[in-house]
């Protein structure tokens, strides 16, 4: 999500040594260095992530898009000036910020607005895969073209579109004459068993890294996934993407400006219980998600008719849209 932002970063900074803090689990993205950007290790709980990013220092420039939380951090790392949103709750953790930005009053892809609000500038070019060099992926079984990836996985049960949609889905798509792949995490794997318990079709899931499933993606014909991880691997792949968003905003984090090359569709159903208007604890009226955990409390959602509100032919249709190399729209209602 924060790849408009890298981009043009490194277009208003030309010569200078951008680093990017993650989590060690996505370090394998950036090993080619996409836009010259050094990727380091980031996790509050190690010391030795922390001296790593202290001996990279200290820092002219620290941008810190959505946690302010990290603001005493940066600081202690050395970083001269940190720019970040205003608004994080309590308020302790907006004191350290040297330039607060507010939330954008419309609609707006989280990329684009993190881009475009913390950095001054030009807005950086339209994304094309061949801005982000990939490292060598391990080998591994390759599925026998053309085929489509259908990710069934996602960060919560509230995204998981109905089990019997998904091998309808399949089914259509083996008929058209296309190879079906399986994925999700490792943690997973029971999800395939629940749709596909006879192993119809291919299964990779939980028997890939992320290197391999970018390699997967890069030549497949389409994906079909829930609002999650994947979605945005897939934009970097230049791989067709169908986005089923249930809890989530299609607006935050569906295609944006600086995606709109990418053959992306955000599919959503109008449900009243979307009805939350933060994010990283920022309020904004244009905001419509859903923050509920899973369960049967007050204040949870035991059911997600968001993703049992949309049908197997909106999915459909969007596939047709995109394997004719033609999307409609990049967001449909």
């Amino acid at each position: 999500m924060l790849t408009p932002l890298l981009a043009k970063l490194r277009a208003q900074y030309a010569d200078t040594e951008i680093c990017l803090a993650c989590p060690s689990a996505f370090l394998s993205l950036y090993a080619a260095q996409p836009f010259g950007v050094i990727a380091v290790p980031f996790d509050p709980r190690k010391v030795s992530t922390l001296k790593k990013l202290s001996q990279r220092g200290p820092w002219d420039l620290c941008i810190i898009p959505a946690e302010n939380r990290y603001t005493p951090l940066a600081r202690a790392l050395g970083a001269q000036r940190i720019v970040g949103f205003a608004g994080d709750r309590p308020g302790w953790k907006n004191l350290l910020l040297d330039e607060a930005a507010g939330f954008p009053a419309a609609p707006a892809c989280f990329g684009d607005f993190v881009a475009s609000e913390l950095i001054p500038g030009t807005p950086p070019r339209h994304f094309s895969p061949e801005d982000w060099p990939w490292a060598q992926a391990e080998s591994f079984s390759r599925p026998r073209q053309p085929y489509v990836v259908l990710h069934l996985g996602a960060s919560s049960p509230l995204k998981y579109w109905p089990t019997a949609r998904w091998m309808a889905l399949a089914e259509w798509f083996s008929i058209q004459g296309f190879e079906i792949v399986w994925s999700a995490g490792a943690k997973e794997t029971g999800l395939v068993d629940q749709v596909d318990a006879e192993r119809r079709f291919t299964d990779l899931a939980g028997k890939l890294d992320l290197l391999q499933l970018a390699t997967l993606l890069a030549d497949a014909a389409l994906m079909v996934c829930p609002d999650t991880g994947v979605a945005h691997l897939g934009r970097l792949t230049g791989t067709p993407t169908i986005a089923l968003f249930g809890p989530g905003s299609r607006a935050i984090c569906g295609a944006g400006d600086y995606w709109q090359n990418s053959p992306f569709v955000a599919l959503s159903a109008e449900v009243s219980c979307r009805d939350q208007t933060t994010t990283f604890r920022r309020n904004a009226a244009w905001i419509r998600r859903c923050a509920r955990s899973h369960g049967d409390g007050a204040d949870q959602c035991a059911r997600p008719l968001c993703m049992e509100g949309i049908p197997l032919q909106a999915v459909q249709a969007a596939a047709r849209s995109l394997l004719a190399g033609r999307p409609d729209t990049r967001v449909q209602g």
